[in-house]
């Protein structure tokens, strides 16, 4: 009989989850698109499909990201409430991104090919509604 401590281990095991360091080229796509505070974009990375964002951590992360010349913030004080910083992308971090958005092409490639030769032996089937001429 498979014990809590075992089936958590082989829950982490097999949960795999993103690349490591995925939240970075996700937050840079968010400020390419229009200018952010940080909880502000803690929203948007959540809506994009990451279950549990650690607040502290985007923080560190948005503070490196300055650091390394990537992101830009100045104090928004003219917004109703205290003020907030905002965050936008440099040319730096656009570049950077676009390093990322070829390496996850490049990843994507290799996925296809992994579905490619697993859908032999366990096919995916999409359930598509017949219409009227293909019945």
């Amino acid at each position: 009989m498979e014990t809590n401590k075992e089936s958590n281990n082989n829950e982490k095991n097999t949960n795999l989850g993103t690349p490591k360091n995925f939240l970075v080229p996700i937050m840079l796509l968010h400020l390419r698109d229009f200018n952010s505070h940080g909880y502000e974009l803690m929203q948007k990375i959540t809506q994009f499909g990451f279950n549990a964002v650690d607040q502290g951590n985007l923080y560190r992360i948005l503070r490196q990201l300055e650091k390394d010349g990537k992101v830009t913030s100045e104090w928004d004080t003219e917004s109703e409430g205290p003020a907030k910083r905002i965050y936008t992308i440099t040319d730096a971090g656009e570049q950077y991104l676009e390093v990322w958005a070829s390496s996850l092409a490049n990843y994507q490639n290799m996925i296809n090919q992994f579905f490619n030769l697993y859908q032999p032996f366990f096919p995916f089937q999409q359930h598509t509604k017949k219409t009227d001429t293909e019945k």
